[in-house]
C-alpha cells in the first residue's frame, strides 16, 4: 500500500473524530474557535492526498507513453 494511500486513511480517521467532537462539543453550547476550525487542517490533508491519488494514474499513463 502505498504512503500517500495510508495516510489519507489515517488523516481521514482524524477528519472523522474532530467533526464528531464538534458535534459533541456544540450539543453543550457554543463551542470555543478551535473546536470549530479543528476540522480544517484534516480537511484540507484529505483534499491534497485524495487529488494526488486521484491524478496519479493519469500522470503515470503519460510517462508510460513517452
Amino acid at each position: 500500500m502505498s504512503a500517500i494511500r495510508k495516510t489519507h486513511r489515517w488523516v481521514s480517521i482524524l477528519f472523522t473524530a474532530t467533526v464528531a467532537a464538534n458535534f459533541i462539543v456544540m450539543a453543550f453550547g457554543a463551542p470555543l474557535a478551535w473546536v470549530t476550525y479543528a476540522p480544517l487542517p484534516p480537511l484540507l490533508l484529505l483534499l491534497l492526498t485524495g487529488l494526488t491519488m486521484f491524478v496519479s494514474p493519469y500522470l503515470q499513463r503519460q510517462r508510460d507513453a513517452r
